[in-house]
């Protein structure tokens, strides 16, 4: 049997859109709204850590190239990112038993 190279596949998506497998955002983390940094301060190997107003913290390292934060330094530049939105990572999991189904 011989197959037509010229004629044209119609080709199917796998989801609907309207199914929630093909939500734009699974995790929620636009829905949540975000925490703000309330403070900071160093933990026992001199990291600065983001104090969260959720109660959560966030590490925030400088190490260039992978992490460039070079304004966790500059104890003017921190102060400057109190009281500014933060998207909490902890806080897009949601709780534990919203991960453990029916």
């Amino acid at each position: 049997m011989r197959r037509d190279l010229l004629h044209k596949n119609e080709e199917r998506t796998s989801l609907n859109k309207d199914l929630p497998e093909s939500e734009h955002n699974p995790d929620r983390r636009e829905q949540t709204p975000p925490a703000t940094v309330t403070g900071f301060h160093q933990d026992e190997d001199g990291h600065w850590v983001a104090e969260l107003s959720c109660g959560h913290t966030q590490h925030l390292r400088h190490q260039p190239p992978w992490q460039s934060r070079a304004w966790v330094l500059d104890p003017a530049q921190r102060l400057e990112k109190i009281g500014r939105p933060f998207a909490c990572g902890w806080c897009a999991q949601g709780s534990v038993s919203d991960n453990l189904g029916d």
